[in-house]
């Protein structure tokens, strides 16, 4: 292999030389591999494969892309200071620099819990539009900013609950809601200049053939014609078997989109001759076997299951990393308060396809798998250049969170590619390379090798296990790096808010990740004095739901190890009677488990009475009593919990002590109300 190397440099040198070194150029092709010799290389298994356009071209590609959304994963993002939060976005966006995605989807907020927290709607009363609610219009316009081309995408996991006029489902009245929904897409427009160019159904959840024409017709009424609709976002059947069925439903929906397919489609889905997408993937804890499975699913999405584009959940992992799968991003930036944000593996798997790539680009027609295991992809522009991606991931270090991985075995092997058609007269192709290193801990991520000449139309490569190659005659890659983020901290020990902001850049506070219900800044017209910022509780009905948000609201924040803490608020229930709210510390759970969460709740409520109990469903009672509190006055409360003891204040004043718990032994702080009800929050402070 190393005399072919050689053999190869001297190739491209001309006639004599390449005439004397032919024998080894039929023989070898240029053959080439990185690194040492492979131990035993002699036995290794050897296979060619032919790249060809003569015959036609396979499907078109569509991109590379992530989610943000689903729900509230990039949350802490939008409160990293400069330069450390554009870093991250250009790790995520710019073009030859990290991950340079094609696609950006994100959550249509609907007030609801979608997996790590709430995000908000647009309208959450049927007269109530703001536009400039969350962080997803932000964050698509950073990401345009880096990547013009990006595309976006748009999908609602929960819906605010006017939408369902008392029932939680959104198809009893589909004109109501593909108004909602046509709005969010001209409001993007409208207020932020923003594109969208697909929009998606309801995720994981039951589609309407009825609703998706209606959605057509709403969009083509509003001159949306260019926006293009995905469903289901869930399996491939049935919406495969309906669309066959129904042709004035395939009409209208441009895109199949299945989540998790596990690389396989189904035949009814092919029969539809409908782009397929894998519109969610990936899932997976972001360490090298999570790149090992990106790497995996990227290649063989194609190679097994002829989708497209394939998306991964999620973008970035910007949420409190004990919420449910944490660290299931690209990459990892959790501490706005620190700075520290992890360029992680998945980042440079990503960039093997993303940087040599482009969406409008068609794959070859060509079986993309190797005989000694794993696959390849090529992909062409049609205008003369050529990618080769190559992945020879094993079993143990690319499974994926779901679907279960069926045994597969990988070894050592030498593959030689003839390049036939419009490609033969490739000479040399640029290399592109990464090892995930699992024994050894050393992963080479993104390295740009020495190029491959092509002799006669043809080269070899040595294959080892665990590693991805690109060969491109692209030569545009580039790995960029930063500075080193700072350190990793903890969460402040002392954390204090006011809420005093006069316009601030975001709905939210700051570091408060809201786990059902919806906490905004608020101006207190009516307050003159010390409350007029503050902090308040928006939702009065129950969303229409994708997962099992909680009775009462709640808005985590701080650090899930803390043990011993004092929380203390200013807190103003707006609602009469039975209205009702509460400070909290050692929370336990969140986001999908929102229901479960257990810690220490110090409540109380508008008909002058207190509680302390262990759990968010209030039915843990550790104490009971009267407080004198009412609506529409504002009270302090204070929180004390040391060891197994806990004690209360209310006005700076003894209410209740010696109560004494066990579990859980430490968690977050938070806030929260009784119901969905307006309640407002003010000078916040945990130490």
């Amino acid at each position: 292999a190393r005399d072919a190397v050689g053999g190869a440099e001297r190739c491209e040198a001309g006639g004599m030389a390449c005439a004397a070194l032919l024998w080894g150029c039929l023989l070898f092709g240029c053959s080439w591999g990185p690194g040492p010799p492979l131990v035993g290389a002699a036995a290794l298994s050897t296979a060619t494969y032919v790249l060809d356009d003569a015959g036609g071209l396979g499907r078109q590609f569509d991109g590379i892309g992530a989610i943000s959304g689903g729900g509230a994963t990039s949350r802490l993002l939008v409160n990293y200071q400069e330069p450390y939060r554009s870093q991250i976005l250009d790790y995520l966006f710019k073009p030859n620099f990290g991950a340079s995605l094609h696609i950006l989807k994100v959550e249509i907020g609907g007030d609801g819990q979608s997996t790590d927290g709430t995000e908000p709607s647009h309208m959450h009363y049927e007269n109530d539009e703001n536009y400039f609610r969350g962080y997803e219009w932000w964050l698509m316009k950073e990401a345009k900013k880096r990547n013009p081309k990006i595309k976006l995408i748009g999908l609602p996991w929960t819906f605010p609950a006017w939408i369902g006029k008392g029932e939680n489902w959104p198809y009893d009245y589909p004109d109501v809601t593909a108004y909602y929904v046509v709005s969010w897409i001209l409001g993007a427009k409208q207020y932020h200049n923003l594109d969208i160019d697909y929009v998606g159904i309801w995720n994981e959840r039951a589609f309407s053939s009825k609703y998706i024409k209606l959605l057509r017709y709403t969009l083509d009424k509003h001159g949306l014609q260019q926006v293009r609709i995905i469903a289901s976002d869930r399996l491939w059947e049935p919406i495969s078997f309906v669309l066959l069925l129904d042709s004035e439903l395939r009409g209208v929906v441009d895109v199949i989109g299945a989540h998790y397919p596990g690389t396989k489609t189904v035949p009814n889905a092919l029969l539809t001759k409908k782009k397929l997408w894998s519109s969610e993937d990936y899932s997976t804890f972001n360490d090298e076997v999570g790149a090992g499975c990106w790497a995996r699913i990227l290649n063989q999405n194609y190679v097994n299951g002829n989708m497209t584009a394939t998306i991964a959940w999620n973008l970035v992992a910007s949420y409190y990393e004990e919420l449910p799968f944490g660290r299931c991003g690209l990459m990892t930036a959790q501490e706005p308060w620190s700075g520290h944000y992890k360029v992680e593996a998945p980042i440079w798997i990503t960039a093997h396809t993303t940087q040599f790539t482009q969406p409008g680009w068609s794959y070859l027609q060509v079986d993309g798998h190797l005989e000694g295991g794993g696959s390849f992809v090529a992909l062409t522009d049609g205008l003369g250049n050529l990618t080769i991606i190559i992945e020879t991931m094993t079993h143990n270090h690319s499974q994926c969170i779901r679907p279960p991985l069926p045994h597969f075995s990988v070894t050592p092997q030498r593959a030689t590619f003839y390049l036939k058609g419009s490609f033969y007269m490739v000479e040399t192709l640029q290399v592109w390379h990464s090892r995930l290193g699992f024994e050894s801990g050393n992963s080479s991520l993104f390295q740009q090798l020495h190029p491959v000449k092509v002799c006669k139309g043809s080269f070899s490569l040595d294959l080892n296990m665990d590693e991805v190659y690109t060969l491109t005659t692209l030569k545009t890659g580039q790995k960029c790096g930063c500075p080193e983020p700072p350190a990793p901290q903890p969460f402040p020990s002392n954390y204090k808010d006011d809420f005093n902001i006069r316009n601030p850049p975001f709905s939210e506070a700051p570091n408060f990740a809201d786990q059902t219900g919806v906490f905004e800044y608020f101006i207190n017209a009516s307050d003159p004095g010390d409350h007029v910022f503050t902090l308040r509780q928006v939702l009065v009905h129950r969303p229409i739901t994708w997962a099992s948000d909680a009775d009462q609201t709640i808005s985590l924040i701080g650090n899930f190890q803390w043990v011993n803490m004092t929380v203390t608020c200013d807190i103003y229930i707006e609602k009469q009677c039975d209205g009702g709210v509460f400070i909290a510390g050692r929370v336990d759970n969140g986001g999908i488990y929102v229901r479960r969460t257990k810690g220490v709740f110090f409540w109380v409520f508008a008909d002058g009475t207190y509680r302390v109990t262990g759990d968010l469903a209030g039915e843990d009672i550790l104490m009971k009593g009267l407080s004198g509190v009412r609506d529409n006055v504002w009270h302090t409360l204070t929180l004390n919990i040391q060891g197994t003891s806990v004690s209360g204040l209310l006005n700076g004043y003894p209410l209740w002590e010696n109560v004494t718990i066990s579990k859980p032994s430490n968690g977050w702080a938070a806030i929260g109300t009784r119901s969905f009800e307006f309640a407002q929050f003010d000078n916040f402070h945990v130490e």
